[in-house]
């Protein structure tokens, strides 16, 4: 039975951590089985980070029993799909940056960009430092990584990072893995322009047909780019990260 209900979810695994999402199909007493078994799995005993998203269609007894289990709630996160058939006619808004990929510039420069863009972000802190996050961009997304790793330039200064990519495992489905403006090109009215560019991206270079894309609920600026964008909410989900 838990290899079914393994297969009934996904698993989103990068360097020392390991996310299960997609549970919202589960039943109650699957999702608490799911947790039970994510603890007591030898198999991800040397992981460091271990987190799961609970839909908060879930019983107030799921997420107390999960709680029980030693995961702590973490943050809230609102879940959005926006259809990139009409995205085409913001070309024009969207070229006020140049976006360069690693296939073009030093992985350094990429990093320090996107090191800074997540300084004061107003999602939950990430458990990852930046040599993590890179592994795991590079584990997650393998070769073409060097596609996805964006650093967003104006006037040949670096602004900040758009990771657009194809989720793995699907076809159509885009995301972008991380999207930020260092701290002082935040309120600007430039957030929405570029995160128009990341879904031009989407749509002209990898070929997805919708994206999905997913904040804090604390993130009243990323909510507002994702409306801004013509995004439709479709779930908020509870993160909890489990502590020994």
């Amino acid at each position: 039975m838990m290899g079914r209900l393994y297969e009934k979810v996904k698993f989103v695994e990068g360097e020392n951590f390991v996310t299960i999402e997609e549970t919202r199909d589960l039943t109650n007493e699957e999702m608490q089985s799911l947790a039970l078994k994510f603890v007591r799995d030898p198999k991800y005993d040397g992981v460091k980070n271990r987190t799961i998203l609970v839909s908060s269609t879930f019983k107030e007894e799921t997420t107390q029993y999960i709680k029980g289990l030693g995961f702590k709630h973490h943050d809230d996160v609102y879940f959005v799909r926006c259809g990139l058939d009409e995205i085409g006619m913001v070309n024009e808004e969207a070229r006020t940056f140049e976006c360069t990929s690693l296939r073009q510039e030093e992985e350094v420069v990429f990093k320090e960009t996107w090191r800074r863009s997540m300084e004061g972000s107003l999602n939950a802190p990430q458990s990852l430092n930046m040599d993590e996050q890179m592994k795991t961009v590079k584990k997650e997304l393998g070769p073409g990584y060097v596609d996805t790793c964006l650093t967003a330039y104006e006037n040949g200064i670096p602004i900040g990072v758009i990771m657009p990519h194809i989720e793995p495992g699907t076809k159509e489905e885009g995301r972008i893995f991380y999207f930020g403006l260092v701290p002082e090109e935040r309120g600007k009215n430039k957030a929405t322009a570029l995160y128009k560019e990341g879904l031009n991206v989407l749509k002209n270079r990898f070929h997805a047909s919708y994206s999905v894309g997913a904040t804090s609920v604390h993130n009243k600026p990323m909510l507002k780019v994702f409306e801004n964008c013509g995004c439709t909410m479709t779930e908020k989900v509870r993160v909890y990260k489990y502590s020994k």
